[in-house]
């Protein structure tokens, strides 16, 4: 189920490439609803760097 809340910080995000070249972070927001969102790859390897979320390609 999707959440509807805003602001709600992802947790445990996995950040895939897609087939077009763009970037996706999938999570859940604790309460177990998915998350999902479009990245720019500046944004995507920024949170990868940081530690914020892990790489899956």
């Amino acid at each position: 189920m999707k959440t509807k809340e805003k602001n709600v910080p992802m947790q445990d995000a996995v950040i895939t490439k897609t087939a077009r070249g763009g970037y996706m972070a999938q999570g859940h927001d604790g309460k177990g609803n998915k998350m999902t969102t479009m990245l720019g790859e500046a944004t995507a390897l920024e949170a990868v760097k940081n530690g914020v979320a892990k790489k899956a390609w």
